[in-house]
């Protein structure tokens, strides 16, 4: 469950979800991206192992890694947006920076 979140948000570069999955799910982006920076096949084949989305690791690979190249960490936001209406749970948006 946590690596699709985490495909998603590299996907679309911005997820709503609940703050615990959120909290969760950024260390998975995080490392993602900085494995990406690489740029080489080995870096490419680890994030193939981590992500079930070819085109998330593409992307990460072309266009992200070179968006933060020069960028140490600190890669995502976690908003928070409220509470959930069915059940009350406290809602969050992830996204990139």
């Amino acid at each position: 469950m946590l690596r699709n979140l985490a495909s998603s948000v590299i996907m679309y570069e911005k997820v709503k979800t609940t703050k615990a999955k959120a909290k969760v799910v950024r260390s998975v982006v995080e490392k993602a991206i900085t494995a990406s920076k690489k740029g080489d096949l080995t870096a490419r084949r680890k994030l193939l192992e981590i992500l079930p989305q070819k085109m998330a690791v593409k992307k990460l690979m072309e266009v992200l890694g070179k968006r933060y190249k020069d960028k140490k960490g600190g890669y995502t936001r976690i908003i928070k947006i409220g509470h959930r209406q069915g059940d009350g749970a406290e809602m969050a948006q992830i996204e990139l920076v």
